[in-house]
C-alpha cells in the first residue's frame, strides 16, 4: 500500500541531506532556521563544539505582544528576528556564517532572512 508522504516529513529528510554537507566551525558557525506556523526561530551554532552560541526568536516578550496585537505581519515579524540576529553577531564579533535552510526552498521569507544577514554586514 502506497502512503503518502507528508511535507515536513520530506523536509526533514532534505535537511538531514543538507546537514551532511553544512558544517559550522567557531571561525564561521551555521545559522540555523525553523519556521513553524507561527513563529520563526534563527539560531548560531558552533559544530565542533556543539554549542548554540546566539540565537534570536519571534517568542521574544515584545515580539510575541506584537504579533498578538497584529501591530506586525509575518514578513516584517522576519525581518526584525533577522536584525536581532544579525545585532547579538556582531556583539559576539561573528562577521560570517554558513546558512543552513533548514531544508527550506530557498525562496520567499528564507531568502528574505539570508539578505537580511547579508545587510547587516555578515558574510555567507
Amino acid at each position: 500500500m502506497i502512503k503518502k508522504i507528508s511535507r515536513n516529513q520530506k523536509r526533514k529528510v532534505r535537511h538531514i541531506r543538507l546537514r551532511k554537507k553544512v558544517k559550522g566551525t567557531s571561525e564561521r558557525p551555521r545559522c540555523n532556521v525553523f519556521r513553524s506556523n507561527k513563529h520563526i526561530y534563527l539560531s548560531v551554532i558552533d559544530d565542533t563544539k556543539g554549542h548554540t552560541l546566539t540565537y534570536a526568536n519571534s517568542l521574544e516578550k515584545d515580539l510575541r505582544e506584537k504579533l498578538q496585537k497584529k501591530e506586525i505581519k509575518y514578513k516584517d515579524l522576519i525581518v526584525e528576528v533577522a536584525n536581532r540576529l544579525a545585532e547579538r553577531c556582531k556583539k559576539l564579533n561573528i562577521t560570517k556564517l554558513v546558512f543552513d535552510r533548514g531544508g527550506y526552498k530557498y525562496h520567499g521569507n528564507i531568502k528574505k532572512i539570508a539578505d537580511v544577514l547579508r545587510e547587516k554586514g555578515i558574510q555567507m
